[in-house]
């Protein structure tokens, strides 16, 4: 009896100094100014909110407001078929769905954020991915289980109703379309003419298989599970170290391709890994991909806990009255459109009622799976914007500013972030670049603050400077891979979702296309969803000025009204199961999303800012029309002109059919809190656990 009151009492000291360190940690990040915060506080700060948000946070989530339950048999089970339905080792599901959900955002968003200061970005991932990201991505997992898998558009339908369904069906696979040819362009530019990252990358898909045929023969084997992990991890590390032995070989020209090449090679790729058995690629690859994510991640946080570098980033710039160089808007409400995975990502409910619902073993492995799996991605973020804020402003703002390199670094100089030409030409050779002036869009800073943090932490080890200095080009192009990796399990597993989703939509036609298990149905919506994200691809591909790269701008705002959809579902579930006291989980959330994504909304489409308006840019550009003296310039105003169009009219097409279903949820609530008796849930009927399976 002692022994256990002693146990309680060091488990309340433990969490207690957990809780004490956390605010230290946030205080000082907050309110030091006038001298360099180190990038400890923020570690200690992460690690913190993650450990008090997984334990108690979580599991009340689980227990309370959920009620899950382990003895309630899952789709994985009852609906096995050896293809998409298969019940699959919490372990890999983790891996599947960490790497499904962890694309670019939590690398890029972060970096491009950081223009406001380090603060804004922190608080948002802090708050955001344990108080809304995590209960969003657990409520749709457990509502997509408790139907047998089924898409958040399909249960919009059968639980608001088929209009309401409809409507989120065509807002998802809108965004979809657009959000996964985007990536696929980001893979492209980062692997065009790159045969070590060609390589590695195509190394991973005969190691998944492998280990796929593995985990299916081993089951739910934790041993053997470890066994494989083992040899994917070995073979991972090697394909890495083989690539650059690839360059300048004789087998180089085997993995050269030009920009169109990939973009065809990227479709044959997405519609394959979309209709093969999802033990046999995806899960085992993003599995595998998984390792490499949260390892070089933790491997990142061990080399700033060395380093304990200064954040040279203010906790605030000038640039939150949305007057940044990097990109426009003030940052309410741009700060938290810009970092939407590592706090809150609609496209997450994508995954999390795609393939993750239909692999999971037992309703219990919710709370590691997709809480787990969200607060490990904030961490992510945390360390993306450590090493954007490690970096000497000035440097940060030229990679980040397009234009002519004097222009840039005397543009970078004024807004008061020193910098000049010769040290950006410094920089770029130090890794193995021709220039890092105008290497827009996140993915570069990332690589050049993670290379750099890597390099120091080695020549604090004592390996030596001049060899520190051969390595830095070495670990900034790995780092390039490591995002298109990220990047690409994103793909494949969208792809897949995407289907289901194309799926669902025919349904509204031809019921029996609906079925996942017809064979004319998955290849028909498969063909028809990766031609849909391929044609844009391929025209972002060939045509920079057109195409996806038009669509860039409504990313962000996009992927937060796919949450909002989600959140708004997640309620009324909620108000069905009868957890009417514990709405505030979901609602809290969706109000502030709700304000965000409408006032970035409204305001890239109506502001009188050139820079910020879609509408007021397509006037400017329009009335540079007469002043044309070439072809050249009359093409690329007219191009721009209707690019501007077109994110206007997408923006508020997205607005519009997210404003449908929400009024549609809220007439649910309304009716049901009124008319308590007439609450009907359509949950699939319960079929308890086998005795030996449990």
């Amino acid at each position: 009896m002692k022994q256990v009151l002693r146990n309680r009492i060091l488990k309340v000291v433990i969490w207690s100094v957990l809780v004490i360190l956390a605010s230290i940690a946030l205080a000082v990040l907050a309110f030091k100014r006038g001298e360099p915060v180190n990038a400890l506080w923020m570690v200690v700060a992460s690690f913190c909110v993650f450990a008090i948000g997984y334990r108690f946070h979580s599991a009340w989530l689980m227990a309370k407001v959920l009620t899950v339950d382990e003895m309630r048999s899952v789709p994985s089970v009852v609906k096995a078929d050896g293809k998409d339905f298969v019940s699959t080792n919490r372990y890999v599901v983790f891996g599947h769905h960490f790497a499904a959900i962890a694309g670019p955002g939590p690398l890029v968003g972060p970096v491009l954020a950081a223009q406001f200061g380090y603060l804004p970005g922190l608080l948002w991932m802090l708050i955001g991915a344990t108080l809304g990201g995590a209960v969003h991505d657990s409520v749709i997992l457990f509502s997509s289980i408790r139907r047998g898998g089924k898409s958040l558009g399909q249960m919009v339908k059968e639980e608001v109703g088929p209009f309401a369904g409809l409507a989120a069906l065509i807002g998802i696979l809108g965004i979809m379309v657009i959000l996964l040819a985007v990536l696929g362009l980001v893979i492209v530019k980062s692997l065009t003419n790159s045969p070590w990252g060609v390589f590695t990358i195509t190394a991973t898909i005969p190691i998944a298989l492998v280990m796929g045929i593995g985990m299916r023969l081993a089951g739910q084997n934790n041993k053997s599970i470890t066994a494989i992990s083992i040899f994917g991890l070995v073979a991972l590390i090697g394909s890495v170290w083989a690539g650059q032995l690839v360059v300048n070989s004789a087998y180089e020209k085997y993995f050269i391709y030009s920009g169109t090449q990939l973009a065809w090679i990227l479709m044959i790729y997405g519609f394959v890994a979309s209709i093969i058995p999802v033990w046999l690629l995806l899960a085992p690859r993003d599995y595998l991909s998984s390792f490499m994510k949260i390892g070089i991640v933790g491997l990142l946080g061990v080399a700033i806990i060395i380093l304990a570098p200064v954040l040279r980033m203010p906790a605030l710039t000038t640039f939150i009255d949305g007057t940044g160089p990097v990109f426009a808007g003030t940052v309410f409400p741009f700060c938290f459109i810009t970092i939407a995975c590592a706090a809150v990502s609609g496209f997450h409910s994508i995954i999390a009622s795609g393939t993750t619902p239909k692999l999971l073993a037992k309703e219990s492995d919710i709370r590691m799976v997709a809480y787990g799996a969200m607060v490990t991605e904030m961490c992510v973020g945390v360390m993306a914007l450590i090493a954007a804020c490690a970096m000497q402003p000035g440097e940060y703002l030229a990679i980040n500013m397009a234009g002519d390199a004097n222009a840039v670094v005397a543009k970078a100089t004024a807004l008061g972030f020193p910098v000049t030409s010769a040290q950006m030409d410094k920089l770029a050779l130090s890794v193995g670049e021709k220039t890092m002036i105008g290497r827009t869009g996140g993915a570069p800073t990332f690589a050049i603050g993670m290379a750099e943090l890597f390099s120091a932490a080695i020549e604090k080890a004592h390996m030596g400077k001049s060899f520190n200095h051969a390595l830095l080009s070495l670990w900034y192009h790995f780092a390039i891979m490591f995002e298109v990796l990220f990047i690409l399990t994103t793909l494949d597993a969208g792809t897949r979702v995407g289907r289901f989703l194309v799926q669902d939509l025919l349904g509204y036609r031809w019921e029996k296309i609906s079925n996942t298990n017809s064979a004319f149905g998955g290849f028909l919506a498969t063909f028809l969803f990766v031609a849909a994200w391929g044609y844009f691809l391929y025209q972002g591909v060939i045509d920079p000025l057109g195409g996806i790269n038009s669509l860039w701008p409504i990313f962000g705002v996009g992927n937060q009204l796919l949450a909002v959809i989600a959140l708004a579902f997640g309620t009324t579930i909620l108000i069905k199961m009868k957890r009417i006291r514990y709405l505030w989980v979901t609602l809290a959330p969706l109000g502030w999303l709700l304000s965000v994504t409408f006032s970035a909304g409204l305001i890239k489409i109506f502001s009188n800012n050139p820079k910020l308006g879609f509408l007021s840019a397509a006037h400017n550009f329009q009335s540079q029309l007469a002043a044309a003296t070439n072809q050249q310039t009359l093409s690329f105003l007219k191009q721009q002109i209707l690019n501007n169009y077109i994110d206007a009219c997408v923006t508020g097409v997205f607005l519009a059919l997210v404003v449908i279903v929400v009024i549609a949820n809220a007439r649910v609530w309304i009716k049901l809190l009124l008319n308590p008796e007439q609450i009907k849930l359509n949950e699939d009927p319960y079929v308890p656990v086998a005795v030996n399976t449990v």
